[in-house]
């Protein structure tokens, strides 16, 4: 298998096409758990190569980056955040060490029906962060929305997909969250630490699996 420096790609772009300015000036709310919500955290220049180069992945849910190739501007922006930019950011607003932690990132191009139910993830999360890269968001539904409870209609806070945004929070067993239901594209980069090494490996081989098993629904319905 080929290591994620070795299929990152990146080509002539933007010296920095993150912008964590916004991020890094956003109030951490603590109701009903720690999280940071911001927007513009994409550079300008950068988005018209971000919206070219974003992989085209039809398959449902997150997938790790080992399980694509990565090209051009968007190669340069995983390059960006595996080199540790949002590590150093996430730790100033959080107060946590997370430069030392393991570091999973996978993205998102297709929402079904089923997804964005109200939950709360595994004690194995430390933190996540979602990039939002839709240009244009076209919908009010598909918001990702800070729950206080398993209900999307008892929300703090809700934010769109759109390029740029940003929605961080630390894990916790209350921190519900969940989107409105949509069908459709929906860009998103999710990164997360992970408390220890073995789960990063866990999750990336499931990731693989969970891969392989899309592509052979996908490749079934195509032949109906």
């Amino acid at each position: 298998m080929l290591s994620t420096a070795t299929k990152l790609q990146p080509v002539a772009a933007p010296t920095t096409l993150l912008n964590l300015d916004p991020f890094r000036a956003a109030a951490v709310h603590d109701d009903p758990y720690p999280w940071i919500s911001a927007a513009g955290c994409l550079a300008p220049a950068a988005l018209p190569a971000l919206r070219r180069d974003f992989p085209a992945l039809p398959r449902p849910g997150y997938h790790p980056v080992e399980n694509f190739t990565p090209h051009g501007a968007f190669a340069a922006l995983l390059a960006e955040i595996e080199a540790g930019v949002l590590d150093h950011a996430m730790a100033e607003k959080f107060g946590i060490d997370f430069p030392s932690l393991p570091r999973l990132v996978t993205v998102r191009q297709t929402s079904v029906a089923h997804e964005g139910r109200p939950h709360t993830d595994s004690a194995s999360k430390v933190a996540t962060l979602l990039l939002y890269m839709h240009h244009g968001w076209p919908s009010s539904e598909g918001c990702i929305r800070v729950l206080r409870r398993d209900s999307l209609t008892d929300f703090v806070a809700e934010m769109n997909p759109e390029e740029g945004n940003v929605f961080a929070f630390v894990r916790s067993d209350h921190y519900w969250h969940g989107h409105t239901p949509f069908v459709g594209e929906r860009r998103v980069v999710q990164v997360t630490w992970l408390r220890d090494a073995a789960e990063l490996v866990r999750k990336k081989r499931r990731g693989r699996l969970a891969w392989r098993l899309k592509g052979l629904f996908l490749r079934s319905n195509q032949k109906r």
